[in-house]
């Protein structure tokens, strides 16, 4: 939204404006007081084979402008940091990190005639940069940022969707680089402080939580398989015991001893009435 306002306001206060490669600077509402915009205008082809100083951005030789017909007009945007933390910090998910430089912007429209007399025709305005072969695109952050020399910022890229941000490390001390235009920062670890610390401590509160439960379960199955182990073992002991006792000569308590105890299994004797006298021949 603040790139449309930034564009019409660029047309709307540029459209005289001549002579290639001139920077100007563009008069913006009162209501983005502190936001600065600053437009130049360059052929497609020269942009090209010789590259660009634009503010704070360097475009390198080799760079692709699409569609552009003819000429180009790029704008910087710089929102000073109050206005790049109450917007971006806001709307983009930080992660623990913290800006450390305002947000400084890149776009670029077509501004061949068709454009510049009609600022709100439908002529595709928006054209996109990248450098996908030659030099990249840098983005000067010395005099913008906050300077701390002991800490390293990471370069952030703001995506257009308005929610994913990009970190990746500097190509040299404050100094970031691209492959196509936008929107850029730095930012350091937030260290547990505003917004992005709380995130950071939020997501610590949780993981130990999740954690301490894990634990906690993993800890219950092994007193279970332990008193598993204990009942199966004291259940085999009983097995055994019931077995010995219940053998075919069962064993009876004598006195302090234990002596196996047998019935009766002879047949009982019978007298006999009957006999025969003997008689010696």
């Amino acid at each position: 939204m603040l790139d449309l306002l930034i564009r019409n306001y660029t047309f709307s206060d540029n459209l005289n404006m001549t002579k290639t490669g001139e920077m100007q600077s563009v008069r913006l509402p009162p209501n983005l007081s502190g936001v600065r915009a600053r437009a130049a205008r360059f052929r497609c082809g020269s942009l090209t084979r010789y590259g660009a100083r634009i503010d704070e951005f360097h475009l390198g030789i080799g760079v692709n402008l699409f569609p552009c017909v003819e000429r180009v007009m790029l704008i910087t945007h710089n929102f000073d940091l109050n206005w790049s933390i109450s917007f971006y910090s806001a709307n983009y998910n930080l992660s623990g990190y913290q800006l450390v430089s305002p947000i400084l912007g890149l776009t670029a429209y077509n501004a061949g005639k068709k454009t510049s007399n009609n600022p709100n025709s439908s002529y595709p305005l928006e054209v996109g940069i990248r450098s996908d072969q030659g030099s990249p695109i840098t983005i000067n952050f010395t005099v913008a940022a906050i300077r701390d020399d002991h800490v390293d910022p990471l370069c952030a890229s703001f995506g257009r969707d308005g929610k994913t941000v990009s970190l990746k490390p500097p190509i040299s001390p404050y100094l970031c680089g691209s492959t196509s235009n936008g929107h850029f920062g730095l930012v350091e670890d937030g260290g547990g402080g505003g917004e992005g610390g709380r995130v950071v401590m939020w997501k610590v509160a949780v993981g130990s939580s999740v954690g301490s439960a894990l634990a906690i379960v993993l800890l219950g199955l092994l007193l279970v398989a332990m008193f598993a182990k204990v009942k199966k073992k004291a259940r085999m002991v009983e097995m055994e015991r019931r077995a010995y006792e219940e053998e075919a000569l069962q064993v009876s308590m004598v006195g302090h001893v234990r002596a196996p105890v047998a019935v009766g299994t002879r047949t009982a004797p019978i007298i006999e009435h009957h006999f025969v006298h003997y008689k010696p021949k």
